[in-house]
């Protein structure tokens, strides 16, 4: 039976148990709900009497199922938004035994009206402001070409990193000669095998040329493009539209442990128009600028991880949007990798994120992701450091080292300022050069004589790492 139908629905709010049976206060809210599907109507209205049927206000016995099947909220959701947004709460003592009901930031009356207290990263706030100036003039005191290679390095580090978040491991030469050959750095760049490489690499140069413009439904759509190169059995290019429940899920097959459910595929369109028009509105300039970048950046960041737009990749999306943020704040593209500095305690991260998606007062999540941003500056000055040294330590060994010692010393500088895990050994230069163990000693112990490595150690545990000045 076809129709819109209208009826008047009243929630009951349980206060707390006392030591008698469920005695308390009822507290009765109405609104009007459309609903299209007569069959829902019954089975809703079936299950609210079996709910006032089951509880015996004198005794002890157990809620409906009602309102303890998880099923309940997926069903509301395919109400009209309006409707969607009014909350179920039922709450009891801890102690009674009694499941709580489990509500999302988006399914509350306020979303997305966030709430912060800023007083509590004042001070993160102005060491932002103070690094900021502090990398700026370090990247200035490098000459030009060491410039560049600071800001590849960035790039390619944010582009590995940010897939790594999401458990995919790209090919690091594949990144690097994407992005050189994007830059117009090099016409001899190796044929890019891996397309999810090409395309990471794409999107962390498209966040720094485009980070000016308005976000727009058809950049997000690019990025999507983007990042999705390679992959199939997804929707690629525009928001999900599958009936499926979209959930951020843990766990092997029936013991899966559900984190997350985001709004259903069907509000995606209005949900995002309204996050573009926040996010251009809250910009350099807007009509309710969010004058502190971070704070900004933040808000973005679960803002758009919340309501999940796409099938796959929203993470890596989520991630650019925040540095667009801060690019735009700063009024130029920003130098760091916040992937990098998320992916080294992913765990954090995402239960800072889980604990974020329960409520719209955000001022923990604010508190965490600002130090992400400051613990980033910090690595981006130790990386400008680190590209400083690398290219005088090229500068010096270049022409002393034959091909073999170059890829190795090459492949150890890959890992950063960190250091090649381990050190280099005898059996890992065989690895990585596929040479005889003679020639192998024998050009490791030139390197030590060079100068080029420092030897450590003894015997089978002989370690050597890169002399860097």
């Amino acid at each position: 039976m076809r129709g819109v139908w209208y009826f008047t629905l009243p929630f009951i709010f349980i206060s707390e148990g006392l030591n008698k049976g469920w005695i308390g206060t009822v507290r009765r809210g109405q609104f009007s709900v459309s609903v299209k599907k007569m069959d829902f109507y019954l089975w809703f209205v079936r299950n609210v009497i079996g709910f006032v049927r089951k509880v015996n206000f004198f005794g002890r016995e157990s809620l409906s199922p009602f309102f303890t099947n998880p099923d309940v909220f997926r069903r509301i959701s395919e109400l009209n938004k309006k409707a969607n947004r009014l909350v179920i709460r039922l709450v009891c003592e801890p102690n009674s035994g009694y499941n709580r009901l489990m509500i999302y930031n988006w399914q509350q009356t306020d979303w997305p009206e966030f709430k912060y207290d800023l007083e509590s990263v004042e001070d993160i706030l102005f060491s932002f402001a103070e690094r900021m100036g502090h990398v700026s003039g370090l990247l200035k005191g490098l000459p030009e070409g060491t410039q560049t290679e600071a800001m590849i390095d960035m790039m390619v580090s944010e582009a590995i990193k940010t897939s790594e978040i999401e458990g995919e491991y790209l090919s690091r030469q594949d990144v690097i000669s994407s992005i050189r050959k994007n830059l117009g750095l090099s016409q001899n760049t190796a044929h890019v095998k891996d397309k999810k490489a090409e395309g990471a690499a794409e999107l962390v140069i498209d966040v720094r040329d485009t980070y000016a413009q308005r976000l727009t439904q058809d950049k997000l759509f690019s990025w999507h493009k983007m990042i999705m190169k390679g992959s199939r059995g997804v929707k690629i290019g525009s928001w999900r539209t599958h009936k499926d429940p979209m959930q951020v899920i843990s766990g092997l097959m029936g013991k899966k442990k559900i984190h997350f459910e985001a709004p259903p595929s069907e509000f995606m369109p209005e949900e995002m128009k309204e996050f573009i028009r926040w996010f251009n509105g809250t910009g350099p300039g807007g009509s309710n600028e969010i004058k502190k970048p971070p704070v900004r950046s933040a808000i973005a960041h679960i803002y758009f991880e919340t309501i999940h737009p796409f099938e796959d990749g929203n993470g890596r999306i989520g991630r650019a949007i925040s540095e667009k943020v801060l690019s735009q704040g700063v009024g130029r593209p920003i130098l760091l990798s916040l992937s990098r500095t998320i992916e080294a305690n992913r765990n954090s991260y995402y239960d800072a994120l889980k604990a974020a998606q329960r409520s719209n007062e955000i001022t923990p999540w604010i508190n965490y992701f600002v130090n992400v941003i400051l613990d980033a500056q910090v690595n981006t000055e130790e990386q400008i450091d680190f590209t400083l040294k690398k290219t005088k330590f090229s500068d010096r060994f270049r022409d002393q080292l034959n091909k073999r010692q170059l890829r190795v010393v090459l492949r150890m500088l890959e890992e950063g300022p960190k250091g090649f895990e381990g050190g280099m050994s005898a059996k890992k230069y065989i690895a990585i050069t596929h040479t005889s163990k003679a020639t192998a000693t024998r050009d490791l112990q030139d390197l030590v004589e060079k100068g080029a490595f420092i030897l450590s150690g003894g015997g089978r545990s002989t370690k050597y790492q890169v002399n860097l000045p």
